[in-house]
């Protein structure tokens, strides 16, 4: 009766275990993600600081040069504006992450209380 109680126990703790580990991979995954979405972010907006000078460059010369910087500074805004909504989309994928992390510890805790009411049980059971 001893061995299959620790077999269980043993079999129950190492499930637990597991499925913790699997939630820290998806949040170093997201994390690695959002490293990524930053790097662009940060690539797309020094674009657009090369096109807004650029385009301020652009603005001294002759009115064809003129339409030229505007068009730069559109893209400058628009590279702007994508850099933003990345940077946006990589803090959600991040809570996200946080939100599977606390479920995943949620269920470890449950999983733990179980594994320590079965042990309970057991024990009862032995002393009679």
């Amino acid at each position: 009766m001893k061995k299959r109680f620790w077999v269980i126990s043993i079999l129950l703790l190492f499930a637990v275990t597991l499925a913790g580990c699997a939630t820290t991979g998806d949040l170093e995954k997201v994390q690695a993600q959002e490293k990524q979405t930053s790097v662009k972010a940060e690539q797309a907006l020094q674009a657009a600081q090369d096109a807004k000078a650029a385009a301020a460059a652009a603005k001294t010369d002759t009115a064809a040069q003129l339409e030229k910087a505007n068009a730069a500074a559109m893209k400058a805004a628009d590279a702007a504006a994508r850099a933003e909504n990345a940077l946006k989309m990589a803090d959600e994928r991040a809570k996200l992450a946080e939100e599977r992390a606390k479920v995943a510890e949620e269920k470890a805790m449950v999983a733990e209380e179980n594994a320590k009411k079965t042990d309970a049980i057991f024990q009862k059971s032995m002393k009679k």
